[in-house]
């Protein structure tokens, strides 16, 4: 079977929404599975989200005592609904929090081809779909505990609908209801996963087409006063809910603290020039890099194309706002991806140029070259010689996709080209997901944290020491995710207290001088049990962070 006739045979219908669906699946699965948690985002999220099942409150996002009012709720009840299906607010297994991650974008390939089915021909619309679950940061976003994957997944299906209505005004087959109830019904979904990013997205995309085109009737067929009804009815009960539970000051931090500073500067040191997200497309694109130089081209030359029109719409203002936007971090731009996939598709539809043909062979082959430099660049940091094959094996696979991507393309057959890149990329992505990543040991500190007091049979959920745990001088939130809500984080005195009440307390390097003192003050004695050396990757910090308890306390060895 030729590469023409297998996408000929599984683009039909549904099976290539579902065989998109499966590439972003098997692309995000590795690293969902085998991951730690990760600091800080990841770990906030995933610990609010313990919270609410341990307390029951749906409506009131906490972090330990402090609110959390930065994001709306809907991420929160995802993570609640896979917790409660799969695993249990105990266990805190940071894999079932994940797995709206992994499902909203796997909705996102999906909804991809299938909004892209309405304007291309089935084939591009199939690589679409796989070109979006395939690129590296769809696939790091898939298992990452936080709003951005689930909010990738609204927004596509919202746009995929909208493609599907504004191709019935281009002469293309009428939209049925469900289509339409499907739009608002995401955009809705967008609004309580982030706020405004979704239907700033979409509102867009209907301005740029409505200008472009001249004409705004088929806007129309949207059906505003019931849509409008349908997002207040998903909506308004908990916005609502949560401006009565906190006397609105949910929304004085959610707006004034949080999105008025990133419109305002670069926030929490996340400032950059405009072309930030530019320069930055083709690493986090990767393998799709390779078709971005023919996709360009594609774009200007078929931008009378409904489809090439619809996705220049979706793409260039979205990507004009965040690079204008002060603030700036690598996934901002993710929602406007599945336009770049649907232009990257596009340009596999007729023969490629020379020079896009070389651009894109350069570009695909240098991203993973460079790509590959920083799997060895970690491993000569943070790993040994024992962890070499992981390395070999992810840098490997990764240049591998760029070289001979590339390679292909310059022999001009840039659809094996693109095929060879995707499975060499999500099985490179794969490799450094589960096998180097979780290698690393330095960067992982609340992991082995967690795994020595297991090992002392002084952790928390086990039920055999006092709790809860005392730390000082290390307060990242993956901690608090792996030793429960109650971990005390005030500092020296408290672990000294904790000491004296039989509790562990973990005490980092430049906090043992106060923890001395505060134990001496108490008449207190501790005994180590465990040491635990590594890297605060958040802060960039090395740290020596020791376990102590009282020297009655009855403990299984621990090591390091």
């Amino acid at each position: 079977m030729t590469l023409d006739s297998a996408l000929s045979k599984w683009s039909g219908g549904w099976r290539g929404p579902a065989l998109a669906a499966f590439i972003a699946f098997v692309a995000g699965l590795p690293g969902l599975l085998a991951m730690p948690p990760l600091d800080r985002d990841e770990s906030r999220f995933a610990q609010a989200t313990a919270q609410m099942l341990e307390s029951g409150d749906f409506v009131v996002i906490r972090f330990q005592d402090g609110p959390r009012f930065k994001k709306p709720v809907g991420i929160h009840w995802l993570q609640a609904a896979s917790v409660s299906t799969f695993s249990s607010p105990e266990a805190r297994q940071i894999w079932a929090y994940r797995i709206p991650s992994l499902v909203g974008v796997m909705l996102a390939a999906a909804a991809c081809a299938w909004g892209a089915a309405g304007l291309f021909d089935r084939r591009t619309a199939l690589i679409a779909g796989a070109l979006l679950g395939a690129s590296f940061l769809v696939s790091t976003e898939a298992f990452i505990a936080k709003t951005d994957a689930a909010l990738l997944g609204a927004t596509t299906l919202a746009m995929a609908c909208l493609a599907r209505i504004y191709a019935a005004s281009r002469g293309g087959v009428a939209p049925s209801r469900r289509v339409i109830w499907t739009f608002w019904g995401a955009l809705a979904a967008t609004v309580l996963i982030k706020g405004p990013v979704g239907p700033m997205v979409v509102g867009l995309a209907m301005l740029t087409l409505a200008l472009w085109d001249r004409r705004a009737g088929w806007l129309a067929g949207l059906k505003w006063w019931w849509g409008l009804i349908i997002v207040l009815a998903m909506v308004g009960p908990w916005a609502g809910a949560v401006t009565v539970a906190t006397d609105g000051g949910f929304w004085t931090e959610a707006i004034g603290a949080d999105l008025a500073p990133k419109l305002a500067g670069g926030q929490e040191s996340h400032g950059a020039p405009p072309g930030y997200h530019l320069l930055l497309t083709p690493i986090l694109s990767f393998p799709m890099a390779l078709l971005l130089p023919a996709a360009a081209v594609a774009a200007w030359r078929h931008r009378a194309e409904p489809g090439v029109r619809f996705a220049l719409a979706w793409l260039v203002p979205t990507f004009l706002v965040f690079e204008l936007l002060p603030t700036k971090l690598p996934h901002y731009t993710m929602p406007a991806y599945g336009a770049l996939a649907w232009l990257s598709a596009r340009a596999l539809a007729e023969p490629i140029g020379r020079v896009a043909r070389w651009l894109g062979a350069g570009l695909c082959a240098v991203v993973g070259l460079a790509l590959a430099g920083g799997v060895f660049y970690l491993l000569s940091l943070y790993a040994d010689a024992s962890d070499a094959w992981a390395a070999t094996l992810a840098g490997g696979l990764i240049a591998a996709a760029g070289i001979v991507g590339g390679y292909l393309m310059l022999r001009d057959a840039p659809r094996a080209a693109t095929a060879v890149a995707l499975a060499l990329g999500v099985l490179g992505h794969a490799a450094l997901a589960a096998g180097l990543a979780p290698r690393l040991e330095p960067l992982w500190l609340s992991t082995r944290l967690e795994a020595a007091l297991d090992k002392a049979r002084l952790l928390p959920r086990q039920g055999l020491a006092e709790a809860p745990v005392a730390v000082a001088g290390f307060a990242e939130p993956s901690l608090v995710f792996a030793l429960g809500t109650a971990t005390e984080l005030e500092g020296a005195a408290e672990a000294a207290q904790a000491v004296v009440e039989h509790r562990p307390a973990i005490v980092e390097q430049r906090e043992e001088a106060a923890f001395r003192a505060a134990l001496a003050v108490r008449g207190g004695k501790a005994r180590e049990v465990a040491v635990i050396r590594g890297i605060n990757y958040s802060k960039g910090d090395e740290l020596t962070l020791r376990v102590y308890v009282a020297p009655d306390v009855d403990v299984s060895e621990a090591g390091p």
